[in-house]
């Protein structure tokens, strides 16, 4: 059995929370099976939070290298992943892309019908000739279904559908520190080099990164269904736990499970961190007081303070001329210790992010 506190202690172990790794940042992101990243840079800070002596000007080169890319994957959002993941995950995560399509409120009503394949074959050319941007390639799709018989079909709805339908990385400047460009896409083959793996081994990674934890916890995290049966066929390579409700937990026999009591230092995790949003039942690092916020409502979305591994406030930093301060806000009042702590971490986040600003604040709220 594993306590609530044993599953927090393994899956910031995992996460590379509970002491920051050496290990390079593309074997990281490889680690942690990407990061959801439909922000241009403030994934950035999921990397800093999580490993030694990185700046973000490196990570920004390995977009350019074409070490890193960023392409719709788990949950149909944006995510960071390593060119030798991004081609065997992308088709895996199909179905979860066409159940996102079809039924999206914008645009799942206007591409009933069409002739998907035939989509494709028109658009793969046009995005292969050079990256085109959402409104470049609808307009364009447009233009050719009304000489091949779609109908008068809105340019957004079949850019979306083309992005849903294909592997298409956002290509840099998009997404690089420090820089911006327009969200232009090509296709992933294009791009990378191809790659082969299958739904066992997605599974297998996915305990690595956030295990132990139940089917259900798989399917939350890449929004596919119907995964029992392949956990099923793990399940002679797996240790089975259950966890305080009795529910049945997976992980790999080797992998870390930290004593309960082991320390927790204190994180800043970025806004759309994976430790927040890949669990069905997240209690194994979101308290009351986190729901009682209702971030859903809050645009934009704050980061998220955690103390002894679990929820505890949210941080925001805010840029003026020269001037970078870090705005940190507890659900309840801070002991002298957390404090300390927390502005230590505070610093090196004010170090990581905001390198260039002549003077550097931390504040604290509650």
């Amino acid at each position: 059995m594993l306590t609530r506190r044993a599953l927090n202690r393994a899956t910031l172990d995992r996460q590379l929370l509970l002491a920051r790794s050496t290990l390079p940042v593309v074997e990281a992101v490889e680690h942690l099976v990407g990061l959801q990243a439909q922000t241009p840079h403030s994934w950035y800070v999921g990397l800093g939070v999580r490993l030694e002596d990185v700046r973000p000007e490196q990570i920004g080169q390995l977009l350019l290298d074409r070490q890193l890319v960023r392409i719709a994957l788990m949950r149909s959002t944006i995510h960071l992943v390593s060119a030798r993941d991004c081609l065997w995950l992308r088709p895996l995560i199909q179905p979860v892309l066409d159940r996102d399509l079809f039924s999206n409120h914008t645009h799942g009503e206007p591409v009933q019908g069409l002739d998907m394949d035939e989509l494709v074959a028109a658009a793969q050319p046009l995005v292969e000739e050079k990256p085109r941007t959402s409104k470049e390639l609808g307009a364009l799709l447009a233009e050719h279904g009304r000489t091949a018989g779609w109908g008068d079909r809105p340019p957004a709805s079949l850019a979306y559908a083309a992005r849903n339908r294909m592997a298409l990385v956002q290509v840099p400047p998009r997404g690089v520190w420090g820089r911006s460009g327009p969200i232009a896409h090509t296709t992933a083959e294009a791009w990378l080099l191809a790659a082969d793996a299958s739904l066992q081994e997605m599974v297998l990674r996915y305990l690595a990164a956030f295990g132990p934890a139940s089917v259900q916890d798989v399917q939350k995290w890449s929004r596919l269904t119907r995964l029992r049966e392949v956990v099923n066929r793990l399940r002679p390579r797996l240790a089975v736990f259950t966890d305080d409700d009795g529910r049945e937990l997976f992980d790999l026999p080797d992998a870390p499970r930290p004593d309960p009591d082991t320390p927790a230092p204190p994180r800043l995790l970025y806004d759309f961190d994976n430790l927040l949003l890949s669990h069905a039942d997240r209690s194994r690092v979101i308290t009351d007081a986190f729901r009682a916020q209702n971030y859903a409502t809050r645009r934009p979305l704050p980061g998220i303070v955690l103390l002894d591994g679990f929820t505890a406030g949210d941080w925001q930093l805010e840029r003026e001329r020269d001037t970078a301060t870090l705005l940190v806000r507890s659900y309840e009042q801070l002991a002298s210790r957390d404090k300390d702590a927390l502005a230590e971490e505070g610093e090196r986040l004010l170090d990581f992010a905001a390198a260039d600003a002549a003077t550097r604040d931390i504040r604290f709220e509650s």
